[in-house]
């Protein structure tokens, strides 16, 4: 079995367990198009939800986010529109969330390879810098290259 079959046999294993599994995606310094950081959900596409995306943060804390976000979804507690915000999401600040057409930098290869690009539909949650300002703000404190967006509200 090579290391992707493997890589998919556990993740079905997961999204059968749980309804989704959460792939994350490290920076590739090496790579032009792959310097930051990401994480997606795979699952939820087969539940007619789109799937969750968060860029620029640590492995741990991505997993916590999207876990929490898929949970409330597939529980079918809530469905997240383009521009809502979620709040206190993050250590007190809230969260965005936008639509989007995922591609590089943010690829949920995953996602795609198991149900084709024109079936997964992608929400991304987007964070503040520590001043609640986003990458759309003239007054984000960070560059783009922190926190690539899909979309805008």
């Amino acid at each position: 079995m090579t290391s992707m079959e493997n890589f998919m046999r556990r993740q079905s294993e997961i999204i059968d367990r749980v309804g989704w599994s959460v792939t994350f995606v490290h920076a590739a310094d090496d790579e032009p198009g792959h310097a930051v950081p990401f994480a997606y959900t795979v699952g939820l596409t087969a539940h007619d939800h789109p799937e969750l995306l968060i860029a620029g943060l640590d492995p741990a804390t991505s997993q916590a986010l999207l876990n929490d976000l898929a949970g409330r979804v597939y529980d079918k507690v809530e469905r997240f529109g383009h521009g809502q915000r979620i709040n206190d999401l993050i250590a007190g600040y809230d969260a965005v969330i936008v639509d989007g057409d995922a591609d590089d930098p943010l690829y949920p290869g995953a996602a795609y390879g198991r149900y084709g690009h024109q079936r997964v539909r992608v929400q991304q949650i987007v964070w503040p810098d520590p001043r609640g300002c986003f990458p759309w703000d003239a007054d984000y404190a960070y560059g783009a290259k922190v926190q690539p967006v899909i979309g805008r509200p």
